[in-house]
């Protein structure tokens, strides 16, 4: 029987390290895209030498992957939560509201991702087809069976995801756009909050509601 090789975990120090490092190439590469940003520039906007930075990640593609499937991975947690066995419309507007928090915290995030998708998406392709598929998969069979229940209304399940994905991160993805409009402030979230959720639960509601 052939013998099987532990992963070694992460200690303290790596983890907080590699949590620096993300946050510092997040505004590296939103400052100046991928082809402009450099491992120097991350290095010293983290606070780490370069052959440091370079022991946990080998090459700026490395970062750059990292920091997309660490932005993907945050906001696929909300999505990972909706629960089979909760009320359907408690459920999704939970989402809703998560989803629409996430783009007020983290902007930047959201449009590097953004922009990473309007170009191919060359860089995350595999995860893309890989554990978001499945992840999406999933919870349109779960909203799927709700239908099926008469839970909710009649609607492809995943465009109703790919729906409250494009209208949650409009916020962050048009920032520029929004604030030109209706001006900042978080009564500007509040009411965007409001209005999207009262969008989407009446139009989920079952037509005997």
């Amino acid at each position: 029987m052939g013998e099987t090789t532990a992963i070694p975990r992460k200690t303290r120090i790596q983890a907080q390290n590699e949590e620096l490092i993300l946050k510092a190439a997040l505004e590296v590469f939103s400052a100046y895209g991928f082809r402009g940003a450099t491992v120097d520039q991350i290095a010293t906007n983290c606070g780490l030498s370069k052959p440091n930075l370079l022991y946990y990640f080998r090459r700026k593609e490395d970062i750059y992957v990292a920091v997309l499937e660490h932005t993907l991975h945050d906001w696929l947690e909300p999505l990972r939560s909706l629960d089979p066995a909760g009320e359907p419309i408690e459920e999704i507007t939970r989402y809703i509201r998560t989803k629409i928090r996430l783009s007020r915290d983290n902007p930047k995030a959201s449009r590097l991702f953004a922009n990473e998708i309007l170009h191919g998406a060359t860089a995350i392709g595999t995860y893309l087809k890989g554990p978001l598929k499945d992840l999406v998969d999933e919870k349109a069979a779960i909203i799927r069976g709700w239908i099926a229940e008469g839970r909710l209304n009649a609607v492809d399940p995943h465009h109703l995801i790919f729906a409250i994905w494009a209208t949650t991160q409009h916020y962050a993805d048009f920032e520029p756009q929004v604030q030109a409009v209706v001006g900042g402030g978080p009564e500007v979230m509040t009411k965007a909050e409001e209005t999207l959720t009262r969008l989407f639960v009446e139009g989920l509601k079952p037509r005997s509601q």
